[in-house]
């Protein structure tokens, strides 16, 4: 692309890689291959792909915080963004800027259309851009999360030196297949012979299993080749029977953080001959990792908590989640949900298993192509909860105004009572930017 036709500014390059191809989802790696070919990308730093139905990111954002405790340059590049598409890709923590983006972008584009042109979706250019960036700024370290399946996402045609897949479970299934044994295969596609493939989930598919063993995979499984113990104080990471750390609890919240940072560690272990790691580095890391819009707490007057959970398997940790805090709690207290999500996900899986600890829905469109309607919502969550008290509204931001006016102005309140908003990224990122524009009314 000629330089005075080329897009100005970050947002003008968004919306351009976002027409260049008419899907938004094409599965396949040989187009993306071909350009990576074109840039003569050399892979010149080791590199952890994580793959996996829910935990991706939460195990990504323990290994980065890991890598960086111990002084290594760690590239991430992670997927979906909430507020700025700079939070995908990141160096040693920080946001890469709107100018290096634009810097990659442009090297892509023009690879791209260095021969036949080809033709790649948002999220391929993305990918390239964010490898790209890495390449030049010379990091120790990358950590990239998959962004659908595995096998023929664009993040596995780069080769890995360890790969992970935290759980596997039912999403996506229009792309991956309609059980467990067939996205378990399609998420064992980012293993590697010889290389050490590990895996997260508490009851892995069979068909992960087989392919881990015939392509003679390094494969480490948790509860077999490496587990966890824990206490209210601390947890312990084992391997083969014998302790290796002893370390913080996670500062994200819930017990199931524990598996993703017993995979995070048992990456961490499989790569110590190339990037060496202490035990204080892996501790420190646990007490400061962060993610947003994962059981985050964003306000304590009133309680709000942000969850981007989209999926039932997603719902099942958010529910454990708000079903300890009420453990805590000695009187009766509320929780109002901030409720929208896209229509092609399991809604009635979703509302099914939040049923119980959700006392009041305000549930809201989103504004996506992909958006189930509220009213939609409002009677799947009626089919599933007779008498349920369903309020709907236009947006996730009006319908968290309205959570937030019914949670004060309540006659029985409790100090306790929350709102916690969920069922998409969208969902969050909508309160997320209402909650910044009502902070910062002048930008």
């Amino acid at each position: 692309m000629p330089s005075d036709l080329a897009p100005k500014d970050i947002n003008a390059w968004l919306r351009y890689i976002e027409s260049l191809h008419p899907k938004s989802i094409a599965m396949g790696l040989a187009r993306v291959k071909q350009v990576i070919g074109r840039l003569k990308l050399q892979k010149n730093f080791k590199v952890i792909s994580v793959a996996g139905t829910n935990g991706k990111g939460s195990t990504c954002a323990m290994l980065e915080q890991t890598y960086t405790q111990a002084g290594f340059a760690v590239g991430c590049y992670t997927s979906p963004h909430l507020l700025r598409y700079n939070e995908r890709v990141r160096i040693n923590g920080i946001e890469v800027s709107d100018e290096a983006l634009c810097a990659a972008f442009s090297a892509v584009e023009t690879a791209r259309k260095s021969g036949e042109v080809v033709a790649l979706t948002y999220f391929e250019v993305g990918t390239l851009a964010a490898m790209w960036h890495f390449a030049q700024t010379g990091i120790d370290v990358a950590i990239l999360e998959i962004g659908l399946g595995g096998r023929l996402d664009a993040v596995n045609a780069f080769e890995p030196d360890c790969a992970i897949v935290t759980s596997v479970d039912l999403d996506h299934q229009e792309f991956l297949g309609e059980s467990r044994e067939e996205i378990g295969f399609e998420k064992a596609g980012v293993y590697r012979q010889s290389i050490p493939a590990i895996c997260g989930d508490n009851h892995p598919p069979q068909s992960l299993i087989n392919h881990a063993q015939q392509i003679d995979a390094d494969f480490k499984c948790i509860n077999r080749d490496f587990t966890y113990t824990w206490s209210a104080a601390d947890w312990c990471y084992l391997s083969n029977g014998r302790v290796i750390h002893t370390l913080p609890l996670p500062a994200l919240k819930g017990h199931y953080q524990l598996n993703n940072a017993a995979c995070a560690v048992a990456a961490v272990e499989s790569l110590q001959a190339y990037l060496p790691v202490t035990t204080a580095s892996i501790a420190n890391a646990m007490r400061q990792v962060f993610l947003a819009g994962r059981f985050q707490t964003v306000s304590k007057t009133p309680w709000v908590i942000l969850d981007v959970a989209h999926n039932p398997h997603a719902a099942q940790a958010l529910a454990e989640n708000l079903a300890a805090l009420k453990l805590t709690e000695r009187t009766h207290t509320k929780t109002l949900a901030v409720f929208a999500m896209l229509a092609d996900k399991d809604m009635k899986g979703v509302v099914n298993t939040l049923k119980n600890e959700i006392d009041t829905w305000y549930v809201a469109n989103i504004d996506h192509v992909r958006g189930a309607l509220a009213s939609d919502l409002a009677a799947i969550i009626a089919e599933i909860i007779p008498n349920a008290s369903i309020k709907c509204f236009d947006t996730a931001a009006k319908a968290y105004e309205q959570a937030c006016i019914d949670i004060e102005t309540c006659i029985d309140r409790n100090e306790n009572d929350k709102i916690v908003v969920f069922g998409s990224f969208f969902t969050v990122a909508s309160v997320m930017q209402h909650l910044n524009q009502r902070a910062n009314p002048n930008l």
